[in-house]
C-alpha cells in the first residue's frame, strides 16, 4: 500500500550520502535522482524513502509528531542500523529496546535535519 514517504532536508547531497550509507546494509540505494528530490529504496516497486528540498522553497523543519519507521528485518538489524545512524551524525531519540514484550522492538533517532526515524521489528 505504501509507495514512498517523503522528508524534507536542507542539503540534498549530504542527506543522500547519509541515507545511502545508513540503508545499504538492507539493500537500499538511490533509485531516482532529480533536481530537488531523491528516491532511495530496494526497487521502484517497493516502498521507498524520498528526501527533498521542500517544494515551497521554505526552510525545512521536522514535523512534531511525524515519524518514518523502517523495518530492516530483525531486532539485531534495528540495533546495528541505529548505531550506524549515530555514527553517521544522527542523534538518539530512544535507544534500541523492546517496547512491547514479544510484540514491538524499536530504535529511534533524529537525522541530520531533525527528522525522527525509527527502525522497528514486530514479533
Amino acid at each position: 500500500m505504501l509507495s514512498y514517504a517523503t522528508i524534507g532536508v536542507t542539503d540534498l547531497e549530504k542527506s543522500e550520502a547519509f541515507y545511502n550509507a545508513l540503508l545499504a546494509p538492507i539493500g537500499a540505494k538511490t533509485l531516482m535522482k532529480m533536481e530537488r528530490i531523491i528516491f532511495i529504496g530496494k526497487s521502484m516497486q517497493e516502498p521507498m524513502l524520498a528526501i527533498c528540498i521542500p517544494y515551497d522553497k521554505e526552510e525545512q523543519h521536522a514535523g512534531n509528531g511525524n515519524m518514518l519507521a523502517i523495518a530492516p528485518g530483525s531486532k539485531e538489524k534495528c540495533e546495528e542500523l541505529y548505531h550506524k545512524a549515530i555514527a553517521l551524525g544522527a542523534t538518539c531519540d530512544g535507544e534500541p529496546g523492546q517496547r512491547i514484550p514479544d510484540v514491538f522492538y524499536g530504535a529511534y533517532f533524529r537525522d541530520l535535519d531533525g527528522n525522527k526515524i525509527a527502525f522497528n521489528h514486530f514479533g
